[in-house]
């Protein structure tokens, strides 16, 4: 799921769990950490800043996503490296891997391939939730490596996905959406036959199975961030259940 506050393997605390034991991270780790965090959490609010400095001006989202999408493009596809941190910070490399790839797909491969629906409402909606949440996401990680965490930052980090995520979930479909005519008019990305390696590709109803896709999962990321919500927040013991 793209906007599952999830992602950012990584970026954890200056402290892991091994075993039920604390691991403490090594000193160049967690410097390259903070730098990363802080990084990432200044390239979001550029972003941020750039979007409501260019509605200001225009009056109007179309147009916006051209004029942001370079550092979008960067900061995002930087995130790649939250699948290298997994092996420092022991977090799910399947399940970072997941979530940051299919950020960059949605930018790459929908909206920068897909020039037509660069100016729908749904891609300005979940840039702005994409945005709001990394900018927390990131900030919360870097206090967390400094063990030196605001409240209002835990707060913000475990109260604005409530409503966020699903919104930033209804961006990505519709724009999803509202590509398909596009992707089956022009056939981009498809593979037809007959060719000389005798297989073919649909990429229209490779993004019809996507979509369906968030049907199972959507409920599972949701409800899971809910439980460490009130683990975190409330101090509840959490028991997850093996499958």
């Amino acid at each position: 799921m793209a906007s599952s506050e999830e992602a950012g393997g990584g970026n954890g605390s200056a402290e892991e769990k091994e075993n039920g034991k604390k691991r403490r991270l090594g000193a160049v780790a967690t410097a390259w950490l903070i730098f990363y965090n802080v990084a990432m959490t200044a390239g979001w609010l550029v972003l941020g800043i750039a979007m409501v400095r260019f509605y200001m001006q225009k009056g109007t989202h179309k147009g916006l996503f051209r004029s942001v999408q370079k550092t979008l493009k960067f900061f995002q596809t930087f995130a790649l490296l939250e699948v290298v941190h997994c092996a420092v910070v022991r977090t799910s490399v399947l399940v970072t891997g997941v979530q940051v790839s299919s950020r960059i797909f949605m930018v790459w491969f929908i909206a920068h391939s897909i020039k037509q629906i660069q100016n729908e409402e749904s891609v300005i909606l979940f840039l702005v939730v994409w945005t709001v949440t990394e900018i927390t996401r990131y900030s919360f990680y870097t206090f967390n490596l400094l063990n030196h965490l605001p409240y209002f930052i835990k707060w913000a980090r475990y109260n604005f996905f409530i409503i966020l995520y699903p919104v930033g979930v209804a961006g990505e479909l519709l724009t999803i959406y509202a590509a398909l005519p596009y992707v089956k008019k022009t056939g981009i990305f498809s593979v037809r036959l007959p060719n000389k390696y005798n297989v073919s590709f649909d990429y229209y109803y490779f993004l019809i199975v996507i979509m369906f896709s968030y049907i199972p999962l959507f409920p599972q990321l949701y409800f899971h961030m809910l439980r460490q919500r009130r683990k975190v927040l409330h101090g509840e013991v959490i028991v997850e259940k093996d499958d």
